[in-house]
Parts: structure tokens; sequence; C-alpha cells
């Protein structure tokens, strides 16, 4: 896999190997070769990730994590799985790029009382399904993308985050 991390706060120690095994179980819950797939991370803080936040989806104020996908891969009918990513002419498949914000990372770990290597995990493979096409503006969509959610958090040994 080629997993491009860039760490604008110095906070983000350990991001790489959350996100790494992160993506990969995506990756393979969704039959992808890990070395052809190519994504960049950005672990950043509030005020980065708020500008982000402004400038791509008008927006105000920080979120938690941020995705870009490559292509879109989106279902047309809601509740379908989306069309799966291509390779490009060198065999490479770029899904895309990921942002994700130290400070409200941990602000949502304590208040939910979940461990924070855990709560990062699970916002990483939310982005990364964003990459391959998954959304939850629909009802349909949504209930599809918490499930494969689930499923990839189970396989990792990480408790379902929607049963609270």
């Amino acid at each position: 896999m080629n997993l491009e991390i860039t760490l604008e706060d110095e906070r983000w120690d350990g991001l790489e190997p959350l996100a790494t095994r992160a993506i990969a179980a995506v990756l393979d819950h969704c039959g992808l070769d890990l070395d052809h797939c190519e994504i960049s991370v950005l672990g950043c803080d509030d005020a980065r990730i708020a500008e982000l936040n402004a400038e791509f989806r008008e927006k105000p104020g920080p979120t938690n994590v941020l995705s870009w996908p490559a292509e879109d891969l989106a279902a047309d009918r809601a509740g379908d799985k989306p069309l799966p990513p291509q390779p490009d002419f060198t065999g490479e498949i770029a899904l895309g790029d990921i942002a994700i914000s130290y400070d409200t990372c941990v602000r949502e770990a304590a208040e939910a009382g979940k461990a924070m290597h855990d709560h990062v995990t699970h916002l990483i493979i939310h982005g990364t399904l964003h990459l391959l096409g998954y959304d939850h503006i629909r009802d349909l969509d949504a209930t599809l993308m918490e499930r494969v959610e689930v499923e990839i958090l189970g396989k990792l040994g990480i408790d379902d985050p929607y049963n609270v």
C-alpha cells in the first residue's frame, strides 16, 4: 500500500500504525490489492481542519475527519454498494486523501468514554470508506456504511461505536 502520512501536529505520534492498520483492514474487506492502492492522510489540529472544512464543504468550524475521493464511486441507488475503483494505466489505484483532527478526536473519545486509538481507527475506516464511495447522506447508504464499519472494526477487535 502506498500510504503517505503528513503530520502537521506533533501530538499525532502513533497515527501511522493506526492508519496503516485501519486502511489495510478496509482494503482487505473490500477485496482490493493493498500493494496497488494509494492514500494520503493528514494528521492536523482543529484550526487546520476548520480551514479545510470551510474551503471544501463551506461549513464553519472543525470536524473529526474529512475525505477527498479521487473519483466518485457512489452507487446511483440508495443502499447499493459503491462501484469498485479501477486502476490507472500503471496498475495503481489512487483512492484520495483523508484529514483527521487531533483536537476533535481527543474530545470525542473522552466524551464517549472510548480509547483514543479505537476512535481514531474508526474515523480512519470511516474516511477510507468515503474514498471508496460509501456515504451516509441517504438513510439506506448510512445503514450500509455503518454495517461495513462495524464489520471491519469487529475484525480488529473494536466494539461497535454505534451501540452506545
